[in-house]
């Protein structure tokens, strides 16, 4: 193992590594054939098993403004969910909650816009709580459990710790600390950086 390898490994068994989630949409078989014409199509996997990003984009659109060709994930899901950040909500004119992924109850909706057709979501609109992704395994040697909120203290060029950051556990996850952009910008996330967990 050379020296890079041998670093990365002791990185990770100590800390953990860092990832910016910049917005995106998850979406229905159903909402997929009406904005795309055919269910999604994988581009690349992403760092949690099963997730990847799709070839196809939307547009997102609020009262006040759109953004266009905004990602969307996969698989399919059994609701639609937009993920953005506050300066992003505050740019399309929605007052979205910082909720955990699949909390959408009383969340505002938004049009979605696709090459196929358009459609408006009632609810689905959220702001991402800031979490870590953790393996029972890695949870165990942490010391944390599932839905327990630490401080994430980033050893970026910029370190920033970050209060209330929920630690979400399954045998399905890897092992990431999510971030969206406003929080990846304020701390000065560049890839391959990680963060230390504050009981």
């Amino acid at each position: 193992m050379d020296i890079n390898a041998l670093t990365q490994a002791v990185m990770k068994r100590l800390f953990v590594e860092l990832e910016a989630s910049g917005r995106h949409v998850h979406v229905t078989r159903e909402q997929a054939l009406a904005l795309f014409g055919h269910s999604l199509t994988p581009a690349r996997p992403l760092s949690q098993p099963g997730q990847f990003l799709a070839k196809e984009r939307v547009t997102v659109a609020g009262p006040k403004g759109e953004f266009t060709q905004v990602a969307v994930l996969g698989p399919e899901r059994s609701a639609a969910q937009v993920e953005i950040s506050l300066t992003d909500a505050r740019q399309l004119g929605l007052t979205p909650p910082v909720r955990l992924s699949g909390d959408v109850d009383n969340s505002p909706g938004c049009r979605l816009i696709g090459p196929a057709g358009e459609l408006t979501i009632s609810q689905g609109v959220i702001c991402a709580q800031r979490h870590i992704h953790m393996t029972p395994e890695d949870a165990a040697r942490f010391g944390v459990k599932d839905k327990q909120t630490v401080k994430l203290q980033t050893l970026t060029n910029r370190g920033v710790t970050f209060e209330d950051t929920v630690v979400r556990v399954s045998r399905q996850f890897a092992t990431y600390a999510h971030l969206d952009y406003d929080e990846a910008n304020a701390c000065g996330l560049e890839k391959g950086d990680f963060g230390r967990i504050v009981l």
